[in-house]
């Protein structure tokens, strides 16, 4: 009986591995967009957009600054989507279309009592970091 499944299992294995069953994306039906995801560690709404905070390495910290203007319309480089209630950590999206920044996508939670989002103090004013951006640029160790 032993024999039988395994032979059974090993046939299954080498039929699933055929490339008859691979799955393929029919030509020039690929994506011209190259999606990058990171985990937030924290999201600061500010008066000119949102600063978030990423993980770069082991123990270190990236910061992106996302201005307000780009979460404005649909057709903005900047999407807002809250995530259902759950243990889901917030993330963050960013596309690039032939190797440039397209848009970004924020996956945050709907309750700002969250640990996850913060709040700017008054007396901080991070106004220069929102001035002229035109993409991100993430960084990695």
């Amino acid at each position: 009986m032993k024999k039988l499944i395994t032979a059974v299992v090993f046939a299954a294995l080498i039929v699933a591995g055929s490339p008859v069953f691979a799955q393929r994306i029919p030509q020039g039906k690929e994506s011209e967009f190259y999606p990058v995801n990171v985990s937030l560690e924290k999201i600061w709404p500010y008066r000119r957009g949102y600063i978030v905070q990423y993980r770069k390495g082991l123990y270190q910290f990236g910061r992106a600054y996302l201005p307000a203007e780009w979460f404005t319309n649909a057709a903005s480089k900047g999407e807002i989507i809250t995530l259902p209630p759950g243990n889901a950590w917030p993330s963050m999206t960013v596309y690039y279309k032939n190797g440039e920044f397209s848009h970004v996508r924020l996956y945050v939670h709907r309750s700002f009592s969250h640990q996850t989002w913060g709040s700017v103090p008054q007396s901080v004013n991070v106004d220069s970091n929102f001035d002229d951006i035109e993409t991100i640029r993430l960084e990695f160790q």
